[in-house]
């Protein structure tokens, strides 16, 4: 039986940043591919162009689910603030390509899952605002775009919510590493997983739809954490469908 094929977003690089390459590339975090592959599902690695949200449907018709990945922050003018000096590594036209995914996906019904990043886009797409830089004060969310910058710290999860119900717990130590975060909650939003300093670390969509958006990295330990495995298993059985 073949896998659920899903669409996994991939983001350009400059040239000279992988090894030995003249050339640009399109590239996703080989986390995300293993865990992906442990569920059973198998990925499409797609190169972001300027997308609009008509075309989104027809591109996301093969496709079983959509995975939105980490990365760099979303441009602040996609929710109508002016952009902090801290913020960085935007990429206008992977913002516009997954924000008309994300949309898409959610008209057709297709499960999703945000990761990092990803959820933020979610909530930009769903008309919320983000947080340019999160406090100083709050420790323990590591450091983006940083070789070994990512802390793991406790979450507390919702019961019965989707996110809990898919870990099997209430309680997880996740790997974080962004310092940006969700601000105004989106249209149909809702908050199922906090930090113990408040920072937002998992958002639902109200509904039928599986539409999970989680501010940590759970393929980062999803190697040996099965809670986290636990998540991209819950989305698999949901693109199986």
């Amino acid at each position: 039986m073949a896998r659920p094929l899903v669409a996994l977003p991939g983001y350009p690089l400059r040239a000279g940043r992988i090894d030995g390459w003249r050339d640009k590339g399109i590239a996703i975090p080989e986390p995300y591919v293993a865990a992906l592959d442990r569920s059973g599902l198998q990925e499409a690695i797609l190169s972001p162009f300027d997308l609009m949200d008509e075309e989104a449907t027809d591109l996301l018709a093969p496709f079983a689910g959509l995975l939105l990945a980490g990365g760099g922050d979303v441009l602040p003018s996609n929710y109508g603030h002016v952009r902090d000096e801290r913020t960085f590594a935007t990429i206008p036209v992977r913002d516009k390509f997954e924000l008309a995914l994300c949309g898409a996906a959610i008209r057709l019904g297709l499960p999703l899952l945000a990761i990092c990043r990803g959820a933020q886009v979610l909530n930009v797409q769903r008309g919320g605002t983000l947080f340019q830089h999160i406090s100083n004060e709050m420790s323990g969310h590591g450091k983006p775009g940083v070789e070994g910058g990512q802390d793991i710290h406790a979450i507390e999860l919702d019961a019965g919510s989707r996110v809990a119900e898919a870990m099997g717990a209430t309680r997880a130590s996740c790997s974080c590493h962004h310092h940006q975060a969700i601000d105004s909650l989106g249209d149909g939003l809702t908050i199922t997983a906090r930090s113990p300093d408040g920072v937002v670390e998992a958002v639902e969509l109200t509904g039928d739809s599986w539409v999970v958006g989680v501010q940590w990295h759970p393929e980062d330990t999803a190697d040996r954490d099965p809670a986290q495995q636990s998540l991209f298993d819950a989305f698999a059985q949901e693109c199986a469908r």
